[in-house]
């Protein structure tokens, strides 16, 4: 499920003209988590907004660190005339929300190579998209829990030998490697 919160801090949101905060978006994802098993989890944040203070900063990173959101993606706020946040003060320097934005990506970063670690064994399906743009020696595909052109990728680097992969087509993996973002898996069988 992708949920774009853009912040946490209620007082960033209020200034983005948009509603809630951490205990409200806490509240909603732990009950998405309870009514859905294995739900995957990812969202956006824009560091660097307007009057942003570092307590409003340190507000983003304490939810982040609390959430553990599966994928996530941080931009830095970026000035556009005509804009509604275009005319507001205390613009942040860029090289303060550059760091903000690295700050928070370290954070995900702990956090997705925990959550992609806890991966190794399990079977998923895997849509096999074809050689990996990485090297001709990989394929590459995804599970449910990628978004394509988005989330990391699916390497897949054995196969058994009486099967010839077809990109397009469903197979059964198993996980065998994590990594920060991406994943390692052999080929079991095709799916029906």
């Amino acid at each position: 499920m992708d949920v774009p919160l853009q912040h946490a801090s209620a007082a960033v949101l209020k200034r983005m003209k948009r509603g809630g905060g951490a205990g409200v978006f806490s509240r909603s994802i732990e009950k998405m988590r309870r009514a859905i098993p294995d739900l995957t989890l990812r969202t956006s944040f824009i560091v660097g907004f307007p009057g942003e203070t570092e307590k409003d900063f340190a507000e983003l990173c304490d939810f982040v660190r609390e959430t553990q959101f599966d994928w996530m993606g941080t931009f830095s706020y970026s000035d556009q005339e005509g804009a509604s946040a275009y005319p507001l003060e205390k613009k942040i320097p860029p090289i303060e929300f550059e760091r903000r934005r690295k700050h928070l990506m370290e954070i995900q970063r702990q956090i997705s190579k925990k959550k992609k670690k806890q991966l190794v064994g399990r079977k998923l399906d895997l849509l096999l998209e074809g050689v990996s743009g990485e090297t001709d020696l990989l394929l590459e595909g995804r599970t449910p829990m990628h978004a394509p052109e988005i989330d990391g990728k699916v390497f897949v680097n054995d196969f058994p030998p009486e099967l010839t992969p077809r990109p397009g087509e469903f197979y059964r993996c198993e996980i065998t490697e994590a990594h920060d973002y991406d994943l390692v898996a052999r080929i079991l069988e095709p799916l029906s």
